[in-house]
């Protein structure tokens, strides 16, 4: 009996000690260093990627890039939020997947404020389209020389970060698409700034969109909320047509508790309508009207995603109704059309067409699918028995 006890013992002490050995880290991002000519000085910035980066059947993606400002506070709470809403693995699909790049701080004083402030003692404020320059002139084209972006960016900015992308969303001329405000800093513009900045708007600034998020400061309440409300109303009355922007109170936030919220509601802002669930579509011309509105809106092109259009395609093809199986060829079409390059979208348009009985064209799709990816074992097993049955 005492034997047993020590062999069971012994035993556990085994597993714990094998449990003990079985860690490893979980990777959310990876770090790296920039020397920039226009600051003269080497910027850091952290990179998050989607999860289908890396999969084979998603080589030919190319992702939107979020700028991150103040990266070393919100880089995690961020790309946990952008993964979230995004990938295949939550079947979320709020917002499209995206590369996640924070950048860290030297002086955010120095690199947030567009305008010099006047103080008593000397200061370097003002370098705000220095950091822009170097944004747009070095760091965006270093990323889209390593990584598959898409040329549509969208800048987050918090506190004096918000200050900075409200200054860039009205810039007559700059490479980000969307703006995510956070309580910007307004404190420095005051009427007369802010008129000369507003003046200056042109119709280019309508063509992007913007959320600006106002936390609750407690008695300076007034003050903030002002500015923030003055800014918006005046944008909104010089913009033509509808205004691609959004205004949101915080009532129950301070400004060091809501960047994680406005964020996720800035970011759905911009995104509105993009998750579409697969379910309610009943036709290829419902769902390419519905991303032609969402292009529109943000005056960028965005196709249906490959997986929703997959989705819909297999959902009809597999009702027992002959009419929607029908159907479902012209949503597989559709993802060769858009994704010429994505040996999935052929390779299950190849599975339609042998569903429907026409094994000629299932072949003719089998094979290019095998053309964009040679190691595709189902298009080849389906090329010979298909060949084989002629």
């Amino acid at each position: 009996m005492y034997k047993n006890i020590i062999a069971v013992l012994l035993l556990l002490l085994g597993i714990n000690q094998v449990k003990s050995q079985d860690v490893g880290q979980i990777v959310i991002g990876t770090k790296y260093s920039l020397r920039s000519n226009i600051l003269q000085e080497d910027r850091e910035y952290w990179i998050s990627l989607p999860d289908s980066y890396n999969n084979k059947e998603s080589s030919y993606k190319r992702y939107p890039v979020l700028i991150v400002l103040d990266g070393n506070l919100h880089f995690k709470p961020i790309a946990g939020m952008v993964n979230y809403m995004s990938s295949d693995v939550y079947r979320s699909w709020k917002i499209p997947e995206m590369i996640v790049v924070a950048i860290q701080n030297v002086d955010r004083r120095r690199d947030y404020t567009p305008d010099k402030v006047i103080t008593v003692r000397e200061n370097n404020t003002g370098g705000g389209d220095s950091f822009l320059s170097f944004l747009e002139d070095e760091l965006l084209p270093e990323l889209d020389q390593k990584f598959r972006t898409a040329p549509y960016r969208i800048l987050f900015g918090h506190s004096l970060g918000g200050l900075l992308a409200a200054h860039t969303y009205m810039k007559e001329e700059t490479l980000f698409n969307a703006f995510i405000a956070v309580d910007p800093s307004f404190g420095t513009w005051d009427e007369e700034t802010m008129d000369k900045k507003l003046d200056a708007v042109t119709e280019q600034s309508f063509e992007r969109f913007i959320y600006i998020a106002t936390a609750n400061w407690g008695k300076r309440n007034i003050r903030n909320r002002d500015r923030h409300v003055r800014l918006y109303e005046a944008l909104n009355s010089k913009c033509e047509g509808k205004f691609p922007a959004k205004l949101e109170y915080f009532e129950n936030e301070t400004h060091g508790s809501v960047p994680p919220i406005a964020f996720y509601n800035g970011i759905s802002s911009i995104f509105e309508d993009y998750g579409i669930s697969y379910r309610d579509v009943e036709s290829k011309e419902q769902l390419t009207q519905h991303f032609k509105s969402l292009s529109q809106r943000l005056s960028w092109n965005f196709s249906p995603p490959e997986s929703l259009v997959n989705r819909i395609g297999y959902r009809m093809l597999r009702s027992r109704d002959e009419n929607e199986k029908s159907k479902a060829l012209a949503f597989f079409i559709l993802n060769t059309e858009n994704f010429p390059n994505s040996f999935n979208a052929f390779d299950s348009l190849g599975e339609t067409y042998e569903s429907l009985g026409d094994n000629k064209k299932a072949i003719e799709n089998y094979k290019k699918s095998l053309e964009l990816n040679p190691n595709n074992e189902h298009a080849k097993m389906k090329i010979q028995s298909l060949g084989n049955n002629q």
